[in-house]
């Protein structure tokens, strides 16, 4: 089974189409990556091919450099990446099409990788990171310490994730809890979830609700990953067509009510925001 991320680019991310090309040997990081994420199963033995949309979007020829990486994610919401394989790391299941790849101004190119799972592999997740980093630097960064400055070349990367079930690995979701949290913009509705399965999670769904002025709202959970383990707190943020930024933060205590979703099943919600 193989399912795919929203197909919106990542644009966000790659806003590392860094044209802010300080200095002569400067070269602007400016690429399209689709789709944003791979969520993949296979079978012990499997051959699973997939293919990754490279685009520069820019208007002179680039080339970038695609490699591997192992990454974690913390229950706070932090990625950190690395560049040595980890102990658990999958890497060596991975097969990619060429180190690097030239592309015209403009030119999209598809870019193939094969994981081969073990025969003998247990039941687990593997994930890891396809990294499209810009093989000249996109900018040189000024730094400045004690009297000393330094220029330090800064190479523009996008780092998409692939998540491979193998031998039936799924997340197993349980609600802990509804409430409040302190964030810097005031104080946030949130929902707590832990995973008790092999696989990583996600929330979806949506909770209608209504503030003590009687406005209605829709909320709907973060949807960053939950790995195996993991107890997370997630905020809610209003649903809207335009900038949620610019909406009217609600009056407390909120009233919620709705269903939120996961890949295996979904959490009715009662609760009242305060």
């Amino acid at each position: 089974m193989i399912r795919f991320a929203p197909p919106t680019r990542h644009l966000a991310a790659l806003l590392a189409c860094i044209s802010l090309s300080h200095g002569a040997d400067a070269a602007p990081f400016e690429v399209a990556i689709a789709p944003s994420r791979f969520e993949l199963s296979g079978k012990n033995g499997a051959r699973i091919g997939q293919a990754l949309d490279i685009q520069n979007v820019g208007t002179s020829p680039t080339e970038v450099a695609v490699r591997t990486i192992d990454w974690s994610f913390s229950e706070d919401g932090t990625v950190t990446y690395h560049d040595a394989l980890q102990s658990d790391s999958c890497r060596t299941w991975v097969t990619l099409e060429r180190p690097r790849l030239r592309l015209a101004a403009r030119e999209r190119r598809s870019f193939r990788f094969q994981v081969e799972v073990p025969a003998d592999a247990p039941r687990r997740e593997c994930r890891f990171m396809l990294a499209v980093e810009g093989v000249e630097p996109a900018y040189q960064a000024a730094v400045q310490n004690r009297g000393v400055s330094l220029s330090l070349p800064v190479t523009g990367r996008i780092a998409v994730a692939v998540y491979l079930s193998v031998g039936g690995a799924a997340p197993r979701l349980s609600m802990l809890s509804t409430g409040m949290r302190e964030q810097p913009t005031g104080r946030t509705p949130v929902v707590t979830v832990r995973n008790d399965g092999d696989a990583h999670g996600r929330l979806g769904g949506s909770l209608d609700a209504v503030d003590a002025r009687g406005r209605a709202l829709e909320w709907v959970p973060e949807s960053t990953p939950i790995l195996p383990g993991q107890t997370r707190t997630l905020v809610l943020t209003p649903r809207a067509d335009g900038d949620a930024k610019s909406m009217p933060r609600p009056d407390y205590p909120v009233k919620a009510s709705g269903t939120l979703d996961w890949e295996d099943g979904s959490f009715k919600v009662e609760a009242d925001f305060r």
